[in-house]
């Protein structure tokens, strides 16, 4: 199994977790603890593993005085 490393969802580039979950339990668990972070997640199901796809907008950047 070769997950691909990133998806376009809803017109936004999400990035694989890395991780293969065996139920739809663990990753589910592994999307609330995203949430939690303020994370935006897809999940699909590929060869009878479940991935997670994670996203997060940059809503803040500081610059540094040079």
């Amino acid at each position: 199994m070769s997950p691909n490393l990133s998806i376009i969802g809803d017109g936004k580039k999400f990035m694989w977790d890395g991780q293969l979950y065996a139920t739809k339990e663990d990753a589910s668990r592994a999307e609330e603890a995203y949430r939690k972070d303020n994370f935006e997640v897809q999940s699909l199901e590929q060869d009878q593993k479940f991935l997670v796809y994670t996203r997060r907008v940059v809503k803040e950047v500081v610059v540094a005085a040079s």
